[in-house]
């Protein structure tokens, strides 16, 4: 996972992760990125200081920057994206418990066998259909990897609760 400083085209700045830097390129053409703020889907990397790893640090002497980044050997993935501590404003909230509501009304859900199923209906061995469920990380990325495209459902704030 990599964190960018990105910038919309009104000078919004904020941060987000991706799994690598094709990732973001591949999320912004398809508008899959969008200012927290404005709603822009015209972002691009704004400018960021460099994590330099000097001997101190790498020895665990040194205290760690604020801008580092760390990739846990196993990361938790129930845990959102999004810091709990950042409030969403109320339109955002809303618009995701919309997208949240449309999805589990319009789709199957099939809990933890999202992942087996995404693949039955990618290679036409099921009916092609919406869906929803649980997977783990590797189960994403492996499905990235075959080109199954999946996105997580909206962390809502009553979800953090």
């Amino acid at each position: 996972m990599i964190k960018y400083s990105v910038q919309c085209q009104k000078g919004h700045g904020f941060e987000a992760w991706f799994q690598n830097s094709g990732a973001f390129d591949t999320q912004t053409k398809r508008g899959l990125v969008s200012c927290p703020d404005c709603g822009s889907i015209k972002v691009t990397k704004a400018l960021m200081a460099p994590n330099v790893s000097t001997s101190a640090r790498r020895k665990g002497r040194g205290r760690a920057e604020s801008n580092d980044v760390t990739v846990a050997a196993e990361p938790q993935v129930k845990q959102p994206m999004a810091s709990p501590t950042v409030a969403l404003p109320a339109e955002m909230a809303e618009f995701l418990r919309k997208v949240r509501r449309e999805v589990e009304a319009k789709a199957e859900y099939v809990g933890p066998k999202f992942a087996d199923e995404a693949r039955k209906i990618h290679y036409d061995e099921a009916p092609e259909r919406g869906i929803y469920g649980e997977a783990s990380l590797d189960e994403v990325k492996a499905l990235h990897d075959e080109g199954i495209d999946c996105l997580p459902l909206p962390v809502l704030p009553e979800d953090r609760n």
